[in-house]
């Protein structure tokens, strides 16, 4: 495409963030793109658009020749993929928000982008209106990329504000967030990280060219994060933070994972509240950098999908550079993490997992320890996801290497738990 050739988009979806787009895109001319058809669900629904713009045929944009671009912007993983292959093969450009479907799907989607020599972008499938995947594309050399960590899940960080700042209860705070916009249909796919854990791969095949599956990265959300767990924070001067990570270890390896962590001021991330998204990425010579924008709601979400359109006007396209023009890095579960846990029955809790413990506490309803645990523990072992456990990791948690002595046993005698 030119960049004086005007887009005619098909929108496949115009809920909040369809929505968002038909009404920034009429308050951008200069782009020379337009919406010309909408495949809606629900053709009954009232819609601030007109009318005669809406179908319930997919086919009815998929096999227009007029249209161009597809934009997908629905909660339907297998429709999705559906919809994006399709319009891959019927040559047309296409722009996608859906995380879930491009994190299990890359592989083929990728492999359908060079069949078919067409572009597939998809910025607003994480973070919304950081532009986080096109520098880590452009920008960011592999062999100079140290870490990528952030706040990429924007429910869960205004869940969280809500809970601990305001009081809220978790119930009524996750009805806030589905009120304004900022939850998904299924606000399960918050608050169990696993939406976070899609966006998290997409990241790791654009900053370690990594292609893998959203289950083959160790994820848990903030389910079971208790106030008690809250007032230890605030007595540390952490705050609570779901946070993806994915760091290069001594031997080249990633580390890579999401869970809930202890943030403490040092870090740029303690600030971000609310629906707010914080990615911090740390390369060898430019040390570290911090992206902040809003990660939910219509617009941010829009901004993000019409900076791709903008885009496809010159033929930009991802060109996976860490996985062609690199050898692509490898994910590692060797290493060990520091992490705090809570609970409130000894009985749940794996302590043969621990190599040390370093701190015990006892209380009436619920007690909590912070040790360090090989990495690979958490993978095979689930007794730290069952409810009424809550395990979240503390600052500077990864550690490579650990000497097996006799303080481990020691320790966890003194501690009084073997």
């Amino acid at each position: 495409m030119s960049s004086n050739k005007h887009l005619n988009i098909g929108l496949f979806g115009f809920g909040v963030v369809g929505e968002g787009l038909y009404k920034v895109l009429k308050q951008t001319p200069s782009l020379q793109a337009s919406i010309k058809k909408v495949v809606i669900k629900h053709p009954d629904k009232k819609r601030s658009a007109p009318p005669e713009i809406f179908n319930t045929l997919a086919d009815d944009i998929l096999e227009d020749s007029n249209i161009n671009v597809v934009v997908e912007v629905i909660d339907d993983a297998e429709a999705a993929y559906h919809i994006v292959t399709k319009a891959l093969k019927n040559g047309k450009a296409v722009v996608s928000a859906n995380k879930k479907m491009i994190a299990e799907h890359l592989e083929e989607l990728l492999q359908l982008q060079q069949q078919y020599q067409v572009p597939f972008l998809y910025e607003a499938s994480v973070c919304a209106s950081i532009p986080v995947i096109r520098n880590l594309e452009e920008y960011y050399d592999n062999d100079l990329l140290q870490s990528v960590s952030g706040i990429i899940n924007g429910s869960t960080n205004f869940i969280l504000t809500k809970m601990f700042q305001d009081q809220v209860e978790f119930v009524d705070a996750i009805l806030q967030a589905q009120q304004l916009g900022f939850a998904e249909s299924n606000p399960s796919l918050d608050v169990l990280g696993i939406d976070a854990v899609n966006k998290h791969t997409i990241l790791v095949a654009h900053a370690y060219g990594i292609l893998t599956k959203p289950n083959n990265i160790l994820h848990n959300g903030i389910q079971n994060i208790q106030l008690s767990d809250a007032k230890v924070a605030a007595e540390r001067d952490y705050q609570i933070k779901l946070i993806a990570r994915a760091g290069k270890l001594k031997n080249g390896k990633i580390a890579a994972f999401v869970l809930p962590h202890f943030v403490g001021k040092e870090s740029q991330l303690y600030n971000v509240a609310n629906e707010y998204n914080g990615v911090i990425i740390e390369s060898g010579f430019a040390d570290q950098q911090f992206f902040y924008g809003k990660g939910a709601g219509s617009f941010p979400t829009a901004s993000a999908v019409l900076s791709d359109i903008a885009a496809l006007r010159y033929d930009y396209r991802y060109e996976y550079k860490k996985k062609y023009y690199h050898t692509p890095s490898e994910l590692s579960n060797d290493f060990y993490l520091k992490v705090y846990v809570s609970f409130d029955d000894v009985k749940k809790l794996q302590k043969e997992d621990f190599e040390w413990i370093e701190e015990w506490h006892s209380g009436q309803e619920r007690s909590y320890l912070a040790g360090v645990i090989h990495f690979d523990k958490l993978v095979q072992h689930n007794w730290w996801k069952q409810h009424g456990v809550s395990l979240i990791v503390l600052p500077e948690a990864i550690i490579e290497n650990v000497e097996l002595r006799s303080v481990k046993k020691r320790s966890l005698e003194l501690a009084g738990i073997l």
